[in-house]
């Protein structure tokens, strides 16, 4: 890999071109150029890259599978929306070496710690600012580097720091000299003064220390010693300090920068919620036009939409099918110019994806728009491909008084569709007779059901029908009709305006509704650009799938991330106690109706920022001026943001040392958004990273906060340092 290889670079059926690709001697960098003109076309590094994929794995390859051997063809897939890199080797033996070596070399990347990862990430940045690639650096280099990582610091300062540097008085930096200047650089002070506060010599934590620092401020209660002497084995880098029991500074920042000392807490990073409740219990995971990743008019429909969805923890999928030809259905968005996708390809997508990152089940929506031939053959499609994982009867073979839970789900795909007749007919026996007239039921809503299987009868294959089970689309007539009919599995789907109607209206209604009924949410027609609408507001009132455009990049998505990044990614998070019971008084328009203490105070200085990145596209060179705002998204009554004041030049370490508090009714339902921005005067903000996660995630105390970008993957080191902490109300008086 490192002497380079002649490949090519694949971007359609007609578009092939030779590229050079080759990998630079850090062994994290890989650069390709043309091979006519010989000028570097791009590199990217291999923490970019989320895995390889061989053989015609993507859709472009499967076009030229006539032409080119799957044995020479791979697929570079990267983090986030960027679009995937298809290459065709010029033999097996050159794939073989290139997919096994990328995938070893993503090994590395992946089990880097902390240390090793700013190690690298210094390196990277060497290799970026050395302009003659001589290995070393001089001081005019430097500078250079300086405004390529955000730092505006005066030529006088930073030449003292390149002169303390420069051990070998050569002029230039070298290797090891290099990283003696960053870590100068990147001396963090507050981090230090912090140390120092709790240090009796100013050198090192002892263990006891340390213990006092966990339990004092960041309030860690249980096996606090087992804990200090965990992260002093993990994070001090000197032998002679871990036998001692002691924590360096360094080992101090170390532990801060970890996943133990970031703001998420780590207990809840994996699988931690109870999975035995029924599906209406939880929020789910849910994806809107899961096959566009571009608009809704002219966009491609692509596998890749359902493969990313899926990667991301996404539980419920939507394919818009309709006739197409030679008999095979297709799958595309109605009257618009997508492009079409094979319906069989998008169920065996599903097939090799859906328990990739979740083991919990995925509920596939189905619009319907086949004609009874092609539903035959979306039904056989459906069962052939997926065999044991469609789920196409009870799973008790009862009628179910309650939906069952996603542990009992588990690697289940259910059917979102319409379904003839009631699930009990199909039970009981064949669903031709009609509809029994029992005494709460009058004949005149008898009769209605009989017209309404007549009608689903002339419309639906049977087949399709019976691969419907716990999922049963149906018109949504007011929560009373559905009260009365009292059919958990039952699901109607509202558009986003007329769910906030009924928020408005009927709150207190609608979160009864959801404590025992699926509802599914999705975004209005008019959203023809793919945008989002706040899943926030859907939440509140309980609402389980709240289908969103996964493909826009936004708040919208960045709260989806948010809420579902716990729980193990898996898709469900369980809805807080007063949503679960169908009696609940609970409302979201008045807060008050939630029982329990009142408001929790959330507050947060805002210490710190490290290593912002710069905002992308931006006059070049151009240093940022950070602000941070904190968002709360909750109930009506908790919706609020305020923000610091900006930092003039400085994206690399900014101090604000500012404090925001706020108020929260209803903490359960809250997500807390942090975004940075680039302060202009003259006209918007300019996004530069966010992190937002649930209320109930929160770890108080010194915490950092890993930034994502735009598309909610991480770009390390930039964080913020904050100091949290949460005032629960006083309990009731005693007598």
């Amino acid at each position: 890999m490192q002497q380079g290889a002649l490949m090519r670079k694949v971007k359609s059926k007609g578009w092939k071109k030779q590229r050079y690709f080759k990998l630079q001697d850090d062994c994290m960098t890989i650069w390709y150029q043309s091979k006519r003109t010989g000028k570097t076309e791009s590199a990217f590094s291999i923490s970019d890259v989320e895995t390889v994929r061989e053989g015609h794995q993507s859709e472009v390859l499967q076009s030229l599978a006539e032409e080119f051997p799957p044995e020479r063809c791979f697929t570079i897939v990267f983090y986030g929306r960027r679009g995937n890199l298809d290459l065709i080797a010029g033999s097996a033996e050159e794939a073989q070496c290139w997919v096994q070596g990328l995938r070893q070399l993503i090994e590395v990347a992946t089990s880097m710690d902390q240390r090793e990862r700013i190690d690298q990430w210094i390196r990277d940045w060497f290799q970026k600012a050395d302009k003659n690639k001589d290995g070393r650096m001089n001081f005019k280099e430097v500078q250079r580097l300086l405004k390529m990582m955000n730092v505006d610091m005066n030529e006088d300062h930073a030449l003292r720091l390149f002169q303390a540097a420069d051990k070998s008085e050569s002029g230039t930096l070298e290797g090891e000299e290099f990283v003696l200047f960053y870590k100068a650089l990147t001396e963090r002070e507050e981090v230090l003064s912090l140390f120092q506060a709790f240090s009796e010599d100013g050198k090192k934590l002892t263990l006891l220390e340390l213990v006092d620092f966990l339990r004092q401020e960041q309030l860690e209660d249980e096996g606090t010693e087992e804990l200090a002497m965990e992260l002093i084995d993990k994070y001090e880098p000197s032998e002679t300090a871990r036998a001692r029991h002691a924590l360096s500074a360094d080992g101090f920042l170390m532990y801060l920068c970890s996943p133990e000392g970031s703001i998420f807490n780590p207990r809840h990073r994996g699988l931690w919620q109870d999975m035995t409740q029924p599906l209406c219990h939880y929020f789910i995971s849910s994806s809107h036009n899961t096959y566009l990743i571009e608009d809704q008019i002219r966009g491609q429909s692509s596998i890749e939409g359902y493969i990313r969805a899926l990667k991301r923890g996404c539980r419920c999928l939507e394919v818009d099918c309709w006739d197409g030809p030679n008999g095979e259905p297709m799958v595309y968005h109605g009257h618009t110019f997508t492009s079409k996708i094979p319906f069989r390809e998008v169920v065996s997508t599903l097939g090799k994806y859906a328990f990739q990152t979740s083991p919990y089940p995925v509920i596939l929506s189905l619009e319907n728009h086949c004609s009874m031939e092609q539903q035959e053959v979306l039904a056989q499609q459906l069962r052939d491909i997926l065999g044991e994982q469609l789920l196409t009867a009870t799973i008790d073979g009862r009628v179910p008084t309650q939906l069952p839970s996603p542990e009992e789900l588990k690697h289940k795909i259910l059917l979102k569709g319409k379904k003839i007749g009631r699930l009990e007919d199909v039970l009981d026996g064949p669903g031709d007779e009609a509809p029994d007239v029992s005494d709460d039921d009058n004949g005149a809503e008898a009769e209605e059901e009989r017209r309404r299987m007549k009608k689903d009868k002339e419309s639906l294959a049977q087949a399709l029908s019976d691969c419907v089970v716990y999922c049963k689309s149906v018109s949504f007539r007011g929560f009373q009709e559905a009260r009365s009919h009292s059919r958990p599995s039952e699901i109607s789907s509202l558009a986003e305006a007329k769910a906030r109607k009924l928020i408005r209206d009927a709150g207190n209604d609608f979160v009864r509704h959801n404590a025992w009924q699926l509802t599914r949410i999705y975004p209005s027609g008019m959203r023809t650009d793919s945008s989002n609408y706040s899943p926030q507001e859907m939440w509140n009132a309980g609402c389980q799938i709240v289908a969103l455009n996964f493909q826009t990049a936004g708040t919208e998505m960045d709260l989806c991330d948010g809420l579902f990044s716990q729980n193990g990614r898996c898709g469900y998070v369980l809805k807080p106690p007063f949503m679960r019971d169908e009696g609940t008084l609970f409302n979201p328009t008045e807060p008050s109706t939630r029982e329990g203490p009142g408001p929790v105070t959330l507050t947060i200085q805002v210490i710190s920022g490290q290593q912002l990145p710069k905002v992308a596209n931006s006059k070049d060179g151009a240093i940022i001026d950070p602000l941070v705002r904190v968002e709360i998204h909750g109930v009506p009554a908790d919706q609020a943001h305020q923000e610091t004041k900006y930092i003039e030049n400085n994206g690399f370490n900014p101090r604000w040392d500012e404090t925001l508090q706020f108020q929260l009714h209803v903490p359960e339902l809250a997500l807390v958004r942090f975004v940075v921005e680039d302060y202009d005067k003259t006209s918007r903000n300019d996004f530069v990273g966010q992190f937002t996660l649930a209320f109930a995630n929160i770890k108080p105390g010194y915490r950092h906060i890993h930034l994502l970008s735009k598309d909610g993957t991480s770009i390390p080191p930039s964080s913020l340092f904050v100091h949290i902490r949460i005032t629960e109300p006083p309990g009731p008086e005693q007598d």
